[in-house]
């Protein structure tokens, strides 16, 4: 991955996005596409979608990745200053007790602790049951009228964590879920537009709110009304201990992206994609999602009179956690799928299950 292209992704990662607060790291989007996009547009609920012209009239394709990462939000002040919140997102309880996180504030960030009692202090029976969300506190360290002055009850926290590469290709950090996407996407319409643009326009939305239910998915496809759509996430590696294989599937970070495949996703839409993986030499994991996917999918597909939609992922490990683990390689090969797949959209390209395409 090129250095810049690596600043980029560290840069999203640590830029707080929690659900319903996107607007600092869409800032960065838009900063990133300002020369590459013929037109960007944020709407209402705080989507991006930046357009790129096709040059011969064949059909839209619009990729969304969201942009939002979980979190939490403060619901109480104590006396003592210390901080009580609630889940953003799908927080596990179980990872909070001694994380570092960042609380955000109107007038900047605060680092804050979250603390639990040391199990010296903590009965023998107590201490192998999680403790819950609402018994948790956050301290910053500040005496409790200093609090109150900085903190009001509704701000936002993040895991006070960033970007890290590791091991043989690796990366670690918060908010690859799904801030992987939104780098795939962007990276998606540089490669398109190098290439001489596609046949149709090409929208890269950068959606919010997916965390709490697609919703940036549905007004933005929606508006955009594009006549075929991807969606891009991350999808639960299994390549580590613990993880049921028969159950969940079979997938290995570093063996490429994941197609997924099941009544979210149109057969046609799916067939092109592996087409184009195998087009480009691209290793590539299929995924069995025999119900509605717990992404912007899910509400694309089923927007205005429906849209033929696909679903491309990436393997992570720990998702929603503070320790999200990827694979470097993953990520660029996304790129290169769904270029490819931008690229090969010809004009008659038809998307009717069950009707031969003739494109």
């Amino acid at each position: 991955m090129e250095r810049s292209d690596m600043d980029y992704l560290k840069e999203l990662l640590e830029t707080p996005s929690p659900t319903g607060y996107e607007q600092r790291v869409a800032e960065v989007v838009r900063a990133r596409l300002a020369d590459t996009a013929d037109e960007i547009r944020t709407d209402t609920m705080g989507s991006v979608q930046a357009i790129l012209d096709g040059a011969q009239g064949g059909p839209s394709v619009m990729l969304a990745a969201h942009m939002d990462e979980v979190g939490l939000m403060v619901t109480y002040i104590s006396d003592d200053g210390f901080l009580s919140v609630a889940a953003v997102g799908g927080v596990d309880a179980a990872i909070l007790p001694g994380l570092r996180v960042d609380v955000h504030t109107k007038d900047g960030t605060l680092r804050g602790v979250v603390g639990r009692k040391p199990i010296h202090l903590i009965k023998a029976d107590d201490r192998k049951t999680v403790t819950s969300l609402e018994k948790l506190v956050i301290d910053l360290g500040m005496p409790a009228e200093r609090v109150k002055e900085l903190v009001r009850i509704g701000d936002t926290i993040t895991y006070g964590v960033g970007f890290e590469e590791f091991g043989d290709g690796m990366a670690v950090s918060r908010g690859f879920d799904d801030k992987a996407g939104v780098w795939v996407a962007t990276r998606a319409m540089e490669k398109i537009k190098d290439a001489g643009r596609a046949a149709g326009a090409f929208i890269a939305v950068s959606t919010v709110q997916e965390e709490i239910g697609t919703r940036g998915a549905m007004t933005s496809a929606y508006s955009v009304q594009p006549d075929v759509a991807l969606a891009f996430d991350v999808t639960h590696a299994t390549d580590y201990p613990g993880i049921d294989k028969t159950e969940y599937g079979q997938i290995v970070c570093g063996k490429g992206p994941v197609i997924a495949r099941g009544p979210n996703i149109n057969p046609v839409v799916f067939d092109r994609l592996i087409a184009a993986a195998e087009a480009c030499g691209i290793a590539y994991q299929l995924e069995a999602e025999p119900s509605v996917t717990g992404t912007d999918a899910r509400a694309i597909q089923v927007t205005r009179c429906g849209i033929p939609t696909g679903l491309v992922s990436v393997p992570l490990r720990y998702m929603h956690t503070s320790t999200e683990v990827i694979c470097l390689a993953d990520l660029e090969a996304a790129a290169e799928l769904i270029t490819r797949f931008v690229l090969d959209m010809s004009e008659d390209a038809c998307f009717v299950p069950g009707v031969e395409a003739h494109g």
